[in-house]
């Protein structure tokens, strides 16, 4: 897959079809119109993802896990493009001739009904599907895809994980949330309590459940382990921010500097502070129970 971030010297070297917006968590109505992309291909069109959103914290994907993502999806082309006044003040029909037709080639476009474009967003999903014949472009709108009666969004999906509705969230991204990163050194004191766990610290960006104990899968060199999660600190031995910890299921090995993925399954129970280690200790051989008896059914 090809890629360009940051700037606005990109290209396509052959006819695409291509998809725009935020594509921020890649749900389900994301991957509506990645279908969509992606069945042109036949007719020899390089499938291609035009991003275009601020920078910011609290991603539901971060670049890098978006960027994975859309390759793995079997996308050709994907542009980071910059949020910049050069982009932001094209007029739509500027943004059609000069981005569209002349640095991407677009032969087909595809995008849901709420797209906006253009300068102060004033150009829509009609004015573009207005503009096809023109400029040689089939334009095709699709319909929101819905959960009932209500539309998936990002919205959506950001209320259900600050509820910690994490078997929600999963649905209406169609795939497990999770953290992805390397695991690093903590105070290794679940190992000297005898419950060895693995931590990692999640790109800034990245937006987390509240702080709290969940059911997890973990993906790590091919392999795949149940596990239970703490996101958030250590309150009761120092109260700072470390990320994410994790005790696996059935491992025994070192996976110090790998890199692995940590699917959030459900919620277990919020982070608790302990008067004693001791107390800890004795939450955590619940919290590992509970998490057997959850696998057990899962």
């Amino acid at each position: 897959m090809r890629y360009f971030e940051g700037t606005t010297e990109f290209y396509s070297e052959v006819p695409t079809a291509v998809t725009l917006g935020k594509f921020d968590g890649l749900h389900r109505g994301h991957q509506k119109l990645i279908r969509c992309v992606k069945a042109q291909k036949v007719s020899g069109l390089a499938g291609t993802v035009f991003v275009i959103a601020p920078q910011g914290s609290g991603r539901l994907l971060t670049k890098t896990e978006k960027r994975k993502c859309l390759e793995e999806m079997g996308i050709d082309l994907l542009i980071d493009c910059p949020f910049i006044p050069e982009i932001l003040s094209m007029e739509p029909e500027q943004f059609v001739s000069k981005i569209l037709v002349e640095k991407l080639k677009a032969k087909y476009v595809v995008v849901g009904t709420d797209f906006r474009f253009g300068y102060r967003r004033s150009g829509d999903a009609w004015l573009l599907k207005a503009l096809q014949e023109k400029y040689g472009i089939r334009v095709e709108i699709i319909e929101k895809e819905c959960r009932g009666s209500r539309e998936i969004s990002s919205t959506y999906i950001r209320e259900a994980m600050q509820a910690g509705e994490m078997g929600l969230v999963s649905e209406l991204l169609g795939y497990p949330y999770s953290v992805a990163g390397t695991v690093q050194h903590g105070k290794q004191l679940g190992r000297r309590i005898g419950m060895p766990t693995v931590n990692l610290v999640p790109e800034q960006d990245k937006l987390l459940p509240p702080n709290g104990v969940y059911y997890t899968g973990v993906k790590s060199e091919g392999r795949y382990y149940h596990g239970i999660t703490n996101i958030g600190c250590k309150p009761t031995v120092d109260g700072s921010f470390i990320g994410v910890e994790t005790y696996l299921y059935d491992f025994d090995g070192n996976l110090y500097g790998k890199d692995i993925t940590v699917e959030l399954l459900a919620f277990r129970r919020p982070e608790m502070k302990f008067s004693s280690v001791e107390e800890l200790k004795a939450q955590m051989e619940r919290d590992i129970q509970a998490g057997k008896e959850y696998f057990r059914e899962w």
